[in-house]
C-alpha cells in the first residue's frame, strides 16, 4: 500500500458508519444537513475549471473530474427544461449506498450529485435540488431540480 493512500475499503465504511449515524439521528431530515459533502473536494477540483455558464459545460467539466479522478466509471445526463437526469455508473462509494438499502434506508445523499449541485450553484447562481436517488443495477440514477435564478433584493 501506497503510504500516502487510505484504502477505498476503510474509506467506503467511514462513510456508512457516519451517514447512518446521521440517518439514526435526523431520519429523512438528514437528507438536507448533506448537500455540501464534498465542498472542499469541489473547491479544489472542479471549480478552477469552470469557466462556462452554459449547463451542459458545467456538467462535461465536473464528470470529466468524476472519471478522472477514478470516482466515477462513466456519468451521462439529460435535461428537460428544469429537471437533470443523471446517470452515474462505477462509483466507488455505491457500497455505502448498497449497506444503507440493505438496512431499509434509501440513499439519501450523493457526492457526485453533491458536485454538480454546487458546480451549477456557484456558475449559474440558481438552486439546486437533488429530489431523488435510484440505484438500479449498479447504476445510481439521479434527479435533480434546477429552480429560477434567486431574488435580488436592495
Amino acid at each position: 500500500m501506497n503510504p500516502n493512500s487510505v484504502p477505498l475499503e476503510y474509506v467506503n465504511n467511514l462513510m456508512y458508519e457516519l451517514e447512518k449515524a446521521f440517518w439514526d439521528e435526523r431520519g429523512k431530515g438528514a437528507r438536507f444537513r448533506m448537500t455540501k459533502v464534498g465542498y472542499q473536494y469541489f473547491s479544489d477540483k472542479v471549480s478552477p475549471l469552470l469557466q462556462s455558464t452554459e449547463v451542459e459545460d458545467i456538467l462535461n467539466k465536473v464528470s470529466g473530474v468524476l472519471k478522472n479522478e477514478g470516482i466515477a466509471a462513466d456519468v451521462s445526463y439529460s435535461r428537460e427544461e428544469r429537471l437533470l437526469k443523471v446517470s452515474v455508473k462505477g462509483c466507488i462509494h455505491r457500497p455505502v449506498e448498497e449497506r444503507m438499502r440493505a438496512k431499509g434506508v434509501e440513499p439519501f445523499t450523493c457526492v457526485p450529485a453533491n458536485l454538480i449541485v454546487l458546480a451549477i450553484e456557484e456558475k449559474l447562481d440558481i438552486p439546486v435540488e437533488l429530489a431523488e436517488i435510484k440505484v438500479e443495477e449498479g447504476t445510481c440514477q439521479l434527479l435533480l431540480v434546477m429552480f429560477e435564478k434567486r431574488p435580488v433584493l436592495e
